[in-house]
């Protein structure tokens, strides 16, 4: 069994589109364990009780609360420690609006430069084209889909990247969308699909979700 310690609900990206979308998931080797208000609960050894770290969570504190997650002196599991969490052998995967921390509106250095790239915009929400660009351990078994979602344009910023999925809409054109690569003794993938429910529901994006939460955390 697989625990999967995974972060989500803030200010654009309630928690309820992923805990539903979860409910109907086949789960069977995989326990999720969803935490909203991390910047209370989060800490290095709470995190290490887990497999593996799943991040959908932007930078304010919850869905009802715009005020920052991250606090000098405050929070205890921040992008320094994001950081120094995979680089010592963690897996992290970090889904949809987990990539709008470390953008120019909120920069985080430290998260960035595990993460391997950063948030940029996208275009008002519209039918997005997922297409399998490389085929590997996350994307075995998926096939390319299309559903209403927010097409992120993201900004590369690590050199190793792994990029293995592009994603096309009408007014966002074509971008990276998932891609991976290893962070000191660590792991990281990132998929940029994931504000609607529909994403959610569909078997490719599951599939897609639960390869990269096997490949990061080397049960490949």
């Amino acid at each position: 069994m697989i625990n999967v310690l995974l972060v989500c609900d803030d200010t654009w990206h309630p928690a309820e589109v992923i805990e539903r979308g979860l409910e109907s998931m086949d789960t069977e080797d995989f326990t999720f364990d969803i935490v909203k208000t991390a910047k209370d609960i989060l800490s290095p050894a709470f995190v290490s009780r887990y497999d593996v770290l799943v991040n959908c969570h932007g930078s304010s504190l919850n869905a009802s609360n715009s005020n920052p997650w991250f606090e000098k002196g405050v929070t205890e599991f921040g992008p320094e420690e994001f950081r120094d969490y995979v680089a010592k052998g963690g897996g992290l995967v970090v889904v949809h609006s987990g990539l709008t921390i470390g953008g120019p509106s909120h920069p985080e250095p430290a998260y960035t430069e595990v993460a391997g790239g950063y948030f940029l915009g996208h275009p008002p929400r519209e039918m997005t084209h997922v297409k399998i660009t490389a085929r590997n351990e996350i994307t075995s078994g998926v096939e390319d889909f299309s559903e209403r979602d927010e097409h992120y344009q993201i900004a590369i910023t690590a050199e190793d990247i792994e990029p293995f999925m592009e994603t096309t809409s009408e007014h966002g054109g074509t971008c990276v969308s998932g891609y991976r690569r290893t962070f000191g003794e660590g792991r990281v993938a990132v998929l940029t699909p994931g504000h609607t429910l529909a994403v959610w529901e569909n078997p490719n994006f599951r599939r897609l979700l639960k390869n990269a939460i096997r490949w990061v955390i080397r049960k490949d």
